[in-house]
């Protein structure tokens, strides 16, 4: 145990190291940044982060939020290039997998309908250490993956066997995507992904209870899939199916419980888990981020709802709306570009 303690407190010194000494990286304008004492490097230093976060505490400091983030979109995390082992580039995650390790660097690239849409300052950082935050509040639920933090930025993991089923849960009709629960339901589909929905329901309504809708994990497009055909299909064993359901409604009630005592309704989400070389089954990637679920303020929700208006929202679903409204991003081969107004207003929320 010693020995391992102690290799991994020395890979984690090679993760900061390259971390620091990265060669280069791709500001959103396109031109290529060399550090030097000047230079800014390519991941936020962790007083930028505690700064942007103080100011984030206070609602009455929204101008200076947007400041801060209209200030900060030409550097952009947009990529990243540590030298580690080999690389895989998601839609918001750059992957390197070292030996029992992979160091995932979240990027401020902003994705959604499957493809990219903008970067947004200070997002990366974010959404690492919302999940560190969660990972931790959860792990008496559920094993994670997490090693260390040695960056805003970044998170050294267990290396695991990814299931290739999004365990997306929800508690509210809503969503605007072609996969959401509110577009089925508007077309006319009573039942999603094997759950029974009732008539008459009209869109971010609670639901009576909250409810799994899984998804494969595909190259092109996710496509949602019951509980059964996931077994069926042979995208998973019938137990090992079973154990991470429960956990992904479990830790969804759990969250949904802290988020509510601040304020906050945790409208839906999704979890992905792994098997490690051990055989544990650990929950891993992200959880409960802005960018993988879907956050209403509470206070406002029960007479916005009334009024047939949209729920103030602090998540990604305003921005997705926002393009929704000017095109067809499934189908549109060009997209509007979104304004920097409208990126920063993302940013501080």
């Amino acid at each position: 145990k010693l020995r391992t303690l102690r290799a991994r407190a020395y890979f984690v010194r090679v993760i900061h190291r390259a971390i620091v000494n990265m060669a280069s990286f791709q500001s959103y304008s396109g031109a290529m940044v060399r550090p030097n004492r000047t230079a800014p490097r390519a991941l936020p230093r962790a007083r930028d982060v505690r700064r942007a976060r103080c100011a984030a505490q206070s609602p009455e400091n929204d101008a200076m939020r947007k400041s801060q983030a209209m200030d900060a979109i030409n550097s952009c995390v947009t990529k990243s290039d540590l030298g580690l082992g080999e690389k895989y580039e998601g839609k918001v995650r750059d992957t390197y997998v070292e030996g029992e390790y992979m160091i995932a660097v979240t990027t401020d690239r902003q994705s959604a309908f499957d493809r990219h849409l903008a970067y947004i300052p200070f997002k990366g950082a974010v959404l690492n250490q919302t999940s560190q935050w969660w990972f931790k509040q959860t792990e008496h639920i559920v094993p994670n993956a997490v090693v260390a933090t040695p960056d805003p930025n970044v998170t050294v993991m267990k290396r695991c066997e990814v299931f290739p089923i999004e365990f997306v849960v929800r508690g509210y009709l809503t969503g605007s995507t072609s996969t959401s629960l509110w577009t089925h339901y508007n077309k006319g589909g009573r039942n999603y992904c094997g759950n029974a929905l009732a008539d008459g329901m009209v869109k971010n309504q609670k639901l009576p209870e909250n409810i799994v809708t899984p998804t494969t994990k595909e190259k092109e497009h996710d496509r949602p899939i019951s509980l059964e055909d996931i077994v069926s299909e042979g995208w998973m064993k019938q137990a090992d199916l079973d154990y991470c359901v429960k956990k992904t409604l479990e830790v969804f009630e759990y969250a949904q419980g802290v988020a509510a005592k601040r304020g906050l309704i945790l409208v839906d989400t999704k979890y992905e888990f792994g098997r490690d070389v051990d055989g544990t089954i650990r929950l891993i990637d992200e959880i409960n981020t802005p960018d993988s679920s879907r956050y209403w303020l509470s206070n406002s929700y029960a007479e916005r709802h009334a009024a047939g208006k949209e729920p103030d929202m602090i998540d990604k679903e305003f921005l997705r709306l926002w393009f929704a409204e000017r095109c067809d991003p499934y189908k549109d081969k060009v997209l509007p570009e979104a304004p920097a107004d409208l990126v920063a207003e993302l940013s501080s929320r």
